[in-house]
């Protein structure tokens, strides 16, 4: 909670460092994306995404300068100019298309290509019906449709109200001859010849122009954007990434506090209402994106941060007891030291113990078997490698706290 625009702006970024800590100790890759405020709503947000290629999430970035976004927030750059008048240019046609009314069914029968058709959606912004216009191979961002409308609802128009507005059932709309605001994405600037419905049943037009066929519409960013579109910033292609949503991090305003009367006195003695944000971790999601990120063929690879123990004893045969009592002193040495420690103390065959240190993924294992103990030895293996070390049994609890308490440094954590 906050008095003023300032202080919010502080505080956000606060936490938004703070997260950004968080996630880089627990040994994550991730990316800070600009992302949709959804039902919560506010002024603007972020998302946390730890990279996976079995994210949920789609993620636009640009390698160049360093943009992010979550696909359903992400900008599309640049503005696409009006085409050179075509050669020969025709004039607006009607023709017959019974029963043609998707985008693929459209140009197969005209044998079109969906960049050349203007899909014309009608829709109601707080109960009023408009038009929007998009390219044929684009998808609608009904959130920045939402944003440039400045409205509070907005919804697809129902089958009844679409014919109402354009005298034609559902999938012949188009905007020549339509008595209704129109909006429309920038890509449509740049089809000169285009096929939109006809406003009639079983009826498209062709050789469609904008401004000479239907006025110029209001334009603006509307589309979903993709692989390949210029970033907003340096205009540099986007790439796709995908990701799993750690955290959310939201500047609210004024939403809540003004809805339920949140005020606080100003210096002056005026009710002000108080100015919110909220954050967020996922914690369940972000144990799994650990595990995403962080695994082999044969199990987890736990980082120290979060690893349920941090330090792993196996001894190979625990019926012999001298072995038994010497990984019993381990334990116990390394317990008293602070250390987390899984003691493994069933009678299963060492290959057994192996396989399931392994899937399990605790970062470091201490194997005391008959053979190197005779020797004075031990064998240490850390998870994330592939072949283990032998230390001298009476330096390995030594050795085995330096490693556990090196890990801040490791990750950059003072």
């Amino acid at each position: 909670f906050d008095r003023d625009e300032a202080g919010v702006e502080k505080n956000y970024r606060v936490m938004v460092e703070a997260y950004e800590r968080i996630f880089t100790r627990l040994g994550l890759v991730f990316r800070v994306v600009e992302a949709e405020t959804g039902i919560i709503g506010g002024k603007f947000s972020h998302e946390f995404m730890a990279l996976a290629s079995t994210g949920e999430d789609l993620i636009l970035v640009c390698d160049h300068c360093g943009y992010a976004a979550s696909q359903e927030k992400a900008e599309v750059g640049g503005t696409p100019t009006a085409g050179p008048e075509a050669a020969g240019e025709e004039p607006l046609e009607q023709v017959a298309t019974p029963g043609q009314k998707t985008v693929e069914e459209v140009c197969q029968f005209l044998g079109v290509e969906p960049r050349n058709l203007i899909k014309t959606l009608i829709v109601e912004a707080d109960g009023e019906p408009l038009a929007v216009l998009i390219r044929g191979d684009r998808e609608l961002n009904a959130g920045k449709l939402q944003r440039y409308l400045g409205g509070e609802i907005l919804d697809l128009a129902g089958e009844a109200v679409i014919e109402q507005v354009t005298g034609a059932p559902v999938g012949f709309a188009g905007p020549v001859g339509l008595d209704l605001r129109i909006v429309a994405d920038h890509s449509i600037r740049e089809i000169r010849n285009g096929v939109t419905g006809a406003n009639e049943i079983d009826a498209h037009l062709v050789h469609v122009r904008t401004g000479r066929d239907f006025p110029d519409p209001e334009y603006a960013d509307l589309q979903i954007a993709g692989s390949g579109d210029s970033c907003p910033r340096c205009g540099d292609p986007l790439r796709e990434i995908r990701g799993i949503e750690l955290g959310h991090t939201f500047k609210l305003g004024t939403k809540y506090s003004k809805a339920l009367q949140a005020t606080y006195l100003d210096s002056e003695g005026n009710e002000q209402p108080i100015i919110m944000g909220c954050y967020g971790i996922g914690v369940t999601r972000t144990i799994a994106a650990i595990v995403e990120q962080n695994h082999d063929e044969h199990g987890i690879i736990f980082p120290l941060a979060v690893a349920p123990y941090q330090v792993h004893i196996v001894p190979v045969e625990i019926t012999d007891e001298a072995l038994r009592i010497r990984a019993e002193e381990i334990y116990q040495v390394l317990s008293e030291r602070g250390i987390e420690v899984l003691f493994d103390d069933r009678p299963e065959r060492a290959g057994v113990k192996f396989k399931d240190a392994d899937l399990i993924g605790i970062p470091i294992r201490i194997t005391v078997g008959k053979r190197n103990l005779e020797k004075g030895m031990v064998e240490v293996k850390l998870r994330k490698e592939k072949e283990p070390r032998r230390e001298q049994i009476d330096t390995v609890c030594k050795k085995v706290e330096e490693l556990v308490r090196s890990f801040p440094k490791e990750n950059g954590i003072s």
